[in-house]
């Protein structure tokens, strides 16, 4: 089969056209109309991941954020970036990113599998788009009762694998609405507040934006890696619903530059 072919599953799943205008989805490197080999998932492109695609024989990757965002005025090798793509061109490997556009759709992107690790029901999007309830920013949920809000914090830790959290003061006893975003989502902390969740999940806060939380809100901040993990189980699932002719593995690499102590 085509690498068109699972290409285009994908973006029926999840539009390019759903896509923030800053973000640059879509095959980055590579030939659409090549034969498919085997698949491999991550959530950064590097030169590991290719070493790692090579050696299992993979000649596509999917990945959630990709390594291209701006325009490239050469190809030397200076950075990782350029680095990464010389090697996968060397070795005829696609790299194919599924980011914002993932982000923004409901019952089968990136949010709707952090709730769902998270146990929260009656989910729908956050900051939908006028035209679609179904498309847009973020989540909305429910837990089935009360949590403890401490508890629920470690319970966050658990689910997320979250080696340490940053969090605003509790506000109250407990928690039962909750609001997340995977990645960088301080944007839409003034809509997790209209909508009286008790806590946001999401990443990538700078100091004095804690404040912003206004007494409202606790604010969660698990880490960027972190909180989109999951994403790399999310697309193999989606691509093993579909598909039986290739084989989908989840990248063995840790690809997260931030280290804890």
């Amino acid at each position: 089969m085509k690498i068109r072919e699972v290409l285009e599953y994908l973006e029926n799943i999840a539009p390019l056209i759903l896509q923030e205008p800053y973000d640059n989805a879509g095959l980055l490197c590579g030939n659409r109309e090549g034969e498919l080999k085997d698949v491999l998932v991550c959530l950064d492109s590097t030169e590991a991941v290719v070493d790692e695609a090579i050696k299992k024989n993979c000649n596509l990757i999917i990945a959630h954020h990709p390594i291209v965002f701006t325009g490239l005025k050469s190809l030397t090798g200076s950075t990782y970036i350029e680095r990464t793509l010389i090697k996968a061109l060397k070795n005829d490997i696609a790299i194919y990113a599924i980011h914002t556009n993932l982000d923004n759709i409901h019952l089968k992107g990136v949010n709707k599998k952090i709730a769902d690790k998270l146990g929260l029901i009656n989910t729908k999007i956050l900051k939908p788009v006028d035209y679609d309830p179904e498309i847009g920013a973020g989540l909305l949920g429910e837990l089935e009762t009360e949590w403890d809000a401490m508890e629920f914090l470690r319970h966050i830790k658990a689910k997320m694998q979250v080696s340490s959290l940053k969090y605003t003061p509790i506000l109250k006893k407990t928690i039962q609405k909750v609001a997340v975003c995977g990645g960088s989502g301080s944007f839409l902390l003034a809509d997790a507040i209209a909508h009286s969740a008790d806590i946001f999940i999401s990443s990538d806060y700078k100091y004095h934006q804690f404040f912003d939380s206004n007494n409202e809100i606790v604010i969660a901040d698990i880490g960027h890696y972190e909180s989109e993990f999951y994403t790399i189980e999310l697309i193999k699932e989606l691509l093993s619903e579909k598909f039986t002719k290739f084989a989908a593995h989840c990248t063995q690499v840790n690809t997260n530059p931030i280290n804890y102590l």
